[in-house]
């Protein structure tokens, strides 16, 4: 059985077990809370329990941050590197071929050409973190469309250094950040809905909340979900960048 438990800003998933003892974990990248518990533990000492551990799960949470933010991206073999906010063990193979990505059961290989330097496996490695994204956003687009009652005349996914996406009103265009490929899939849908929100309401005012609340009740959970994370850095709260 699995239930969620508020902590403040905190939601921790709860997994009840034929286990004696209490466990609470705190899981790479976004420091998701886990706890799990004896069947036989009520729900008031569970929350008692984790609410105890509040301390502890903000340094480990603070940690993992720090980690992602230091962890340097040699694209060597080893490295762990995210899609859709699950990790994969990088391998690299050199062969006198074009260079690809591919997801196997063993992780993610990177194919590259003998001799390739760290700046042009990257290159290949974020070319397929574009391409993923280039495939996963238009059917979001096309669902979300219709149910807002907008249109987008165009869809670009780049790297971006600030934001998680952009959108231009007038243009009806969007700009996703093809880092939320690393994130998992929820978060790349919080930020496609607050960017054709945007087409009805410019600005992040009231209008634009009840409309968010509206279409994803749980937006606000998403979005400080994203915050989590350290890239693209803190988000714009422009009309043109999710907050």
């Amino acid at each position: 059985m699995v239930t969620q438990i508020e902590l403040g800003d905190i939601t921790a998933v709860l997994t009840r077990k034929n286990i004696k003892n209490i466990y609470l974990r705190v899981d790479p990248p976004a420091g998701a809370v886990r706890i799990s518990a004896p069947r036989r533990m009520s729900l008031d000492q569970i929350r008692a329990f984790a609410a105890s551990k509040l301390a502890w799960i903000e340094k480990q949470r603070a940690r993992l941050r720090e980690l992602e933010r230091a962890t340097p991206r040699n694209y060597v073999d080893g490295e762990i590197h995210y899609v859709w906010g699950r990790p994969h063990p990088l391998r690299v193979v050199y062969a006198n071929r074009a260079p690809y990505v591919e997801l196997t059961d063993a992780g993610m290989l990177l194919v590259a050409r003998p001799g390739a330097c760290t700046a042009k496996r990257q290159a290949v490695v974020e070319t397929w973190y574009r391409e993923q994204l280039q495939r996963a956003a238009p059917p979001l687009v096309t669902r979300w469309e219709p149910l807002l009652g907008v249109g987008v005349q165009r869809l670009f996914v780049q790297r971006m250094k600030t934001r998680w996406g952009s959108c231009n009103p007038v243009a009806r265009t969007i700009r996703l950040n093809s880092e939320l490929t690393r994130r998992s899939p929820e978060y790349l849908e919080y930020v496609l809905v607050h960017e054709l929100v945007h087409l009805l309401e410019a600005s992040h005012g009231a209008r634009f909340r009840a409309l968010m609340d509206r279409f994803l009740p749980d937006w606000q959970e998403r979005r400080e979900g994203l915050k989590r994370f350290p890239q693209p850095g803190p988000p714009s709260r422009s009309p043109s960048g999710p907050n």
